[in-house]
């Protein structure tokens, strides 16, 4: 939902509002409900793979898990739009999903055995997608139990901070979006730093079989090293620009404090032994990977202009860190971090000429690929 707070502060400077919230239980329905017939068209897609296989069995490990990536959130808001928190508020399972999960999950296997053993019978795709839609209808009835039935049309009021009243009568979701927050979403580019041994810098990247809206945009990240992400989310933020970035957000991260920092814990001190695993070595061995997204929108800098340390939005709530706002160090970027948005305008020439080319394809289960689960 960080895509969301990014929305949040845009809205807010339009009409002058001193808190706005977006309806997390609507765009999780939404999200649900495309993950899932993306999970179909997977399944009927790999029908002819061995069930047993790496492939398979990654796809019916987690198909509607809560995380996604900047591409998928862009997805969904170019076909859904957004809504006020008030026109569909938020419900017992769209904050502790876990339940729901685990029954449309357990659903969607078993849909995903039917699909498979009518294609290995001969049925044709026509047949499949007959029963894919007939599935999806059922998926779509579990949403509405669960989350509620998104309005197709609403009415938004709001007083902004002079007191003076707004109304705005027959939106949609897209088109409150499109004509009041207003935000080009084909204008940025999704930066990464991987430097793992399979992977090169000035590089572009997506992840196979990674995605939620069928007919949307494919992943794409330019793998850069580190000092450039930073050298480009401080030029967004000093041009008011909040930063959308991917990071390992359990890592030296002291909860109740909102403090990213590689010195808070000296573990080496408790346990005698010492952590020599780089960035590289962490993801490559399974003991790091991207699991949370959050903003950044504010960045303190030393004499030289070079980043100390950085202010994060989290999504947790107001109750831990400095009223829901988290401080990172540069060092915790360094080793912590793996994705930044930005503008492409922060970006240079050269660097968004590759970022356009035809993209390297990875396997669904690399570690950039982690944040959608």
């Amino acid at each position: 939902f960080a895509g969301l707070n990014l929305f949040r502060v845009y809205l807010g400077r339009k009409y002058n509002l001193k808190q706005i919230e977006f309806s997390q239980n609507y765009f999780m329905f939404c999200d649900k409900l495309e993950k899932s017939n993306y999970f179909f068209e997977n399944i009927i897609k790999t029908i002819d793979e061995p069930l047993d296989g790496r492939l398979v069995m990654h796809l019916l490990t987690d198909p509607i898990q809560d995380g996604g990536q900047w591409h998928m959130f862009v997805n969904l808001v170019k076909k859904y739009g957004i809504l006020p928190q008030t026109e569909m508020p938020e419900s017992f399972q769209s904050s502790q999903s876990m339940r729901m999960n685990r029954m449309i999950t357990r659903k969607l296997r078993g849909f995903a055995k039917d699909l498979r053993e009518a294609g290995l019978k001969g049925a044709g795709i026509k047949d499949l997608q007959q029963m894919k839609n007939e599935m999806l209808a059922t998926v779509y009835q579990m949403l509405t139990i669960s989350l509620g039935t998104p309005p197709e049309k609403f009415d938004w009021q709001v007083r902004d901070k002079d007191k003076n009243f707004h109304r705005f009568e027959n939106l949609t979701p897209k088109k409150f979006f499109n004509e009041h927050v207003g935000f080009d979403l084909n204008e940025f580019v999704c930066l990464i730093n991987c430097p793992m041994s399979d992977k090169k810098y000035n590089e572009v990247y997506t992840v196979d079989f990674l995605g939620n809206v069928v007919e949307g945009k494919i992943i794409r990240y330019l793998n850069l090293p580190s000092k450039r992400l930073q050298e480009t989310a401080v030029v967004s933020i000093q041009n008011d620009d909040p930063v959308w970035f991917g990071c390992d957000v359990g890592k030296h991260f002291h909860r109740n404090l909102g403090v990213m920092d590689m010195d808070i814990f000296d573990f080496e001190l408790f346990y005698n032994t010492d952590f020599p695993m780089t960035k590289a070595d962490r993801l490559e061995y399974g003991d790091s990977q991207m699991t949370h997204a959050m903003l950044f929108t504010g960045v303190d800098l030393n004499s030289k202009g070079n980043s100390k340390k950085w202010r994060v939005e989290n999504s947790w709530g107001d109750k831990r860190g400095d009223k829901g706002f988290d401080i990172m160090s540069n060092s915790w970027f360094d080793e912590y971090n793996y994705e930044v948005v930005v503008h492409k305008k922060y970006i240079s020439e050269e660097e968004l000429a590759v970022y356009e080319q035809d993209p390297v394809h990875l396997p669904p289960w690399d570690p950039m690929g982690a944040l959608a689960k």
